[in-house]
């Protein structure tokens, strides 16, 4: 089974469902980055391959396009170890590897462990990758490690098309 879904028929981006935000004066909506092509990580504090390779790759992505081109947006989303996935820990571990960019906790699922956001985007795990278009279109959810080189090509693509 492929770890990534290409998708080509571009269904929009669905909201995300926030509970708190963190390196952002104000919660981000997906219409406030219309125009820029959204690289959204999806990851848990308690996940050795978000700590080892997603989250890296989510700070290099932000240190290697402009900001009014890319926006680069973490999303805390907890499916499992919940007592221990509070605001205050997500702010201590954000400070602690040193991100940047906006992270927003995503909200407790209404029926059973999965997150909203994560249920809305259908993500499989942790780290998930998604890169939306200028237009708000989902046009790749990847679960797993993704290669940077892979990861690049495909915002250099978004980037070129209209807006």
């Amino acid at each position: 089974m492929p770890t990534h879904t290409h998708l080509p028929e571009h269904p929009p981006a669905p909201d995300w469902h926030i509970a708190h935000w963190l390196n952002t004066p104000a919660p981000i909506t997906l219409e406030s980055l219309r125009g820029k092509v959204v690289v959204m990580h999806a990851f848990q504090m308690l996940c050795p391959a978000c700590v080892s390779h997603g989250l890296p790759q989510a700070a290099a992505v932000r240190q290697a396009f402009a900001e009014s081109a890319v926006a680069v947006i973490g999303i805390h989303t907890v499916f499992e170890h919940h007592r221990v996935m509070t605001h205050e820990a997500l702010q201590v571990f954000a400070h602690e590897q040193r991100l940047r960019f906006p992270i927003g906790a995503d909200m407790p699922g209404l029926e059973g462990p999965i997150p909203q956001t994560m249920a809305a985007y259908e993500l499989r795990g942790t780290p998930s990758m998604v890169l939306i278009d200028k237009q708000g279109r989902l046009r790749l959810s990847h679960f797993g490690h993704l290669n940077d080189l892979a990861l690049g090509a495909a915002i250099g693509q978004l980037l070129t098309e209209a807006a």
